[in-house]
């Protein structure tokens, strides 16, 4: 196929939601991927945080291909025999009793809001309906996602929007406690502000939402989208910060490259969707939810991919940090936890990131001026190093 070619389709055919990079790749395996003119890079970015496991991962293939094989797609009408062993894979593995599975984390935030106003109204009353987030969040593209996102620049052209969302300072306790008010269902945080330039919570302020919540009997919930699935070092972020929240939601990571998201929820509202209230046509399909178990299968038996996560994780930033010394009129600030990095610099950082993509390395810029990184967990001391090389010399030449 020519490359030139489908990029003259893509532009004629496709709505430009994305400002897409002039390469349109082939096929990947683990850290690599390659272009149609058989170029090779090394991929810091996962496909978005997707591709936890890195690409084509040999387990999640063969779990996909056994699976299409004997049933792709059936109604939520019966049950699915893949989508329950992942539910209880999942509820094993975390805090939660109930799993409601869909098809990105969009629609996880989306069904958590629903959750939190439903549960809301069950035990308080419908004066209770407002769910307070942080400025500068991201929790994805729908009318009431966006309406719960801080970012106003996501939301323009879109109004009106879903009523009933407040936003605060994140990492301020004093905002937030300023917020609550008898009509508050629900607060709503990522771990890690990922589209925001990977901003963290502290542990101080997480253990003090959680504490609000309980003694406000509001609901705590994490959208784990991007953090969750062994990002961060931990199979869910949460793990970090020694609180149980009462709703998180997945996506992202969870199927391995494969699309699925998931909401997470304490036994206590098990009873708050009934028959017909929430549901999802490709919701836990058998082939999604095939990729599922085998991504966390693999992440959990293997038993080093997540404590090497934090290890790798502290090496790369003290690598970009060692960057930041040598660069400090360019790099302004090291941040993440985990795989899950950014580094500040002090100018857009779109051409850093094509400069690198020239030479065979795929990173992000999110919030316009921090570089993202989210390599797969299956990435290496060497591949920290040559990275961390090339942007050595990118960022020499614009001193």
């Amino acid at each position: 196929m020519d490359p030139k070619r489908l990029i003259e389709d893509g532009n004629h055919y496709l709505f430009h939601t994305y400002n897409r990079y002039p390469i349109v790749l082939r096929k990947g395996r683990g850290m690599k991927v390659w272009d149609y003119e058989g170029r090779e890079y090394t991929d810091f970015l996962s496909g978005i945080a997707v591709n936890v496991l890195g690409h084509c991962h040999p387990r999640v293939v063969i779990a996909i291909q056994k699976q299409a094989q004997r049933l792709i797609h059936v109604s939520n009408l019966y049950h699915i025999a893949p989508q329950i062993r992942l539910a209880k894979l999942l509820v094993n593995k975390s805090f939660a009793d109930r799993v409601f599975f869909c098809n990105s984390g969009a629609e996880a935030n989306e069904a958590a809001i629903k959750l939190a106003r439903k549960y809301s109204l069950m035990q308080h009353g419908d004066h209770r309906h407002e769910i307070i987030t942080a400025l500068n969040s991201f929790h994805g593209r729908t009318i009431t996602t966006l309406s719960a996102t801080g970012q106003t620049q996501f939301r323009k052209g879109f109004e009106p929007l879903t009523p009933g969302f407040r936003h605060v300072e994140f990492n301020n306790i004093e905002d937030l406690k300023s917020a609550i008010n008898s009509n508050t269902c629900a607060v709503m945080l990522e771990p890690i502000q990922g589209e925001s330039g990977i901003r963290v919570a502290t542990k101080e302020y997480l253990v003090e939402v959680r504490r609000l919540c309980t003694e406000h009997d509001i609901l705590l919930i994490l959208d784990e989208v991007q953090t969750g699935i062994g990002h961060t070092g931990k199979l869910f972020a949460y793990e970090h910060y020694g609180i149980i929240p009462d709703i998180i939601t997945l996506g992202k990571g969870l199927g391995g490259g494969a699309p699925i998201g998931a909401m997470m929820a304490k036994e206590k509202m098990k009873n708050v969707f009934g028959t017909g209230s929430h549901g999802s046509t490709f919701g836990g399909n058998p082939l999604v939810c095939a990729a599922a178990i085998a991504t966390i299968e693999t992440i959990l038996e293997d038993g080093i991919l997540l404590s090497e996560c934090e290890r790798l994780g502290e090496y790369m930033r003290g690598r970009l940090n060692e960057l930041k010394k040598e660069f400090p009129d360019i790099i302004l600030n090291i941040r993440g936890k985990g795989l899950l990095i950014g580094m500040e610099i002090n100018r857009e950082c779109s051409q850093i990131v094509t400069e690198c993509m020239k030479r065979g390395y795929l990173i992000n810029c999110t919030a316009g001026n921090t570089i993202r990184f989210i390599p797969p967990l299956i990435v290496t001391q060497n591949d920290i190093d040559n990275l961390t090389d090339v942007l050595d010399d990118v960022l020499g030449r614009f001193v």
